[in-house]
């Protein structure tokens, strides 16, 4: 094997956000290959990362942050640079940006001369319309000196609009941690959440979003519920960095308008990695309506746990799912998510959206997608280090 590499990935936050899930994931698999990778997040709330790990993980101190987002992003990319400015804190052969935030980090230390050069996987691209955030997330990909993403949607659109070439590597999914087997927290979850026994429980993950057109599939949901009045929505996660707050705002006046008994949706929150095997378990489909993504674990991790996936009709989900793999749905008609949440229910179409899925999951491992990036790793390696 080639010499270990000392390689620094960079995350925006600990929560349980897809690109820090990416971030980890690829720190163990690397770790398990025999490299020396430490992934790093700001820490605001002084828990750590949302799960344990194989590989080193260290939280950086941050200052107090403005509600203002383009205020936050600065203090913690200034976080990040004055814990990077200390030599002690630099003993790296590779640094890798998994964000806009320590992109711009990284950018500002490469300016400095004091790192050569990193690389930055862009998962997705935002649209702000605050100009200087916007300057920063275009700085965050331009200064980069490799580029990595996760699904040719995004390598596309990188090459149409900056002219910048990136290497796709992919995305994987842990089997050992997301299966069909039921495990004591299943009844644990059950139970803390209160879901009855019987009744179709539609899963959605990742909080209330405009992206993930939790509102549209609200909609949706209240249209099928007029034909299965037992049916529960889940409504998982949303932990961010971003403010949400219009748009949550707006899910509220739509949740007092649609027609639906009350704790008929459940907003559960972020919980605890050791329960989501058991969320997706429990639920007779994850729906996931999204309108923009970088790739969509969360889609991996359902199939891995042996649950039939509706999904949006759109990139990136269509450059990796099949029209056998999942039940698609048009995320702009919320008619048209309620007849893919009906689908779901019926027993011919679950067996085979479980057998599908689970052999997509099989494709999809985090040790392939290490794999990927050593070339480009030894590339990269600091000078000093080589």
């Amino acid at each position: 094997m080639r010499q270990a590499l000392r390689i620094a990935i960079l995350a925006h936050s600990t929560n349980p956000r897809g690109g820090v899930v990416h971030a980890l994931e690829l720190g163990d698999a690397l770790c398990r290959l025999g490299h020396r990778p430490t992934v790093f997040a700001p820490d605001a709330a002084g828990a750590g990362f949302f799960r344990d790990t194989v590989c080193a993980t260290a939280a950086i101190a941050v200052a107090p942050a403005e509600r203002n987002v383009t205020a936050m992003v600065e203090t913690r990319i200034a976080d990040y640079v004055r814990h990077f400015e200390a030599a002690k804190n630099r003993r790296f052969d590779v640094w890798h940006a998994q964000d806009g935030i320590s992109a711009n980090a990284l950018a500002t230390l490469k300016q400095v001369r004091l790192i050569h050069g990193f690389a930055r996987t862009v998962h997705h691209v935002d649209t702000f319309a605050d100009a200087a955030l916007h300057a920063l997330e275009l700085r965050a990909i331009k200064a980069a000196d490799h580029l990595f993403v996760v699904s040719r949607l995004w390598q596309d659109w990188l090459k149409r609009e900056l002219a910048r070439d990136a290497e796709w590597v992919g995305n994987g999914v842990d089997r050992r941690r997301f299966s069909p087997t039921f495990d004591g927290t299943d009844l644990e979850l059950a139970a803390r959440l209160k879901l009855p026994r019987g009744v179709p429980i539609f899963l959605a993950v990742g909080g209330v979003e405009e992206r993930k057109n939790t509102i549209g599939l609200l909609r949706g949901f209240a249209a099928l519920h007029v034909q299965c009045p037992s049916s529960l929505l889940v409504i998982a996660g949303g932990a961010s960095l971003l403010d949400h707050h219009t748009y949550q705002a707006a899910f509220t006046e739509a949740l007092e308008h649609v027609r639906l008994p009350a704790g008929a949706v459940i907003r559960t929150g972020p919980l605890p990695q050791a329960l989501m095997p058991a969320l997706y378990r429990l639920a007779t489909a994850l729906v996931f309506p999204s309108t923009k993504e970088g790739f969509g674990l969360v889609v991996l991790e359902a199939m891995a746990s042996g649950v039939p996936v509706i999904t949006s009709a759109i990139p990136p989900f269509t450059e990796y799912l099949s029209d056998d793999d999942v039940l698609w749905c048009d995320p702009f008609d919320p008619a048209s998510i309620a007849a893919a949440m009906a689908r779901s229910l019926d027993v011919s179409h679950r067996d085979r959206l479980i057998q599908r899925g689970m052999q997509v999951a099989e494709r999809h491992d985090w040790t392939t997608t290490a794999r990927r990036h050593i070339a480009a790793y030894e590339a990269l390696r600091e000078p000093l280090y080589a």
